[in-house]
């Protein structure tokens, strides 16, 4: 998916995930596999509500490459 499609996707309306990752795609996106790529992509599925839980680890998902990704975006908020 081109990058600049994947910005709108990320657009989500919630200046919390808005700022995560919108700072993932520029500091830490082009550095993930192509099944990770994917696995983001499968994150920018997920309802609101529940994007936020995991990403502020309120839940945890059974899936680890989906955790994988959740780390590295939440490793992006830090320089």
């Amino acid at each position: 998916m081109e990058l600049a499609r994947l910005r709108w996707r990320c657009r989500r309306g919630m200046a919390e995930l808005d700022e995560m990752l919108g700072n993932f795609l520029d500091h830490g996106y082009t550095t993930l596999t192509a099944e990770q790529r994917q696995c983001f992509e499968q994150l920018l599925e997920y309802p609101d509500n529940v994007l936020l839980d995991y990403l502020m680890l309120k839940m945890i998902s059974m899936d680890r490459e989906i955790n994988y990704v959740i780390k590295r975006i939440r490793a992006a908020l830090t320089p």
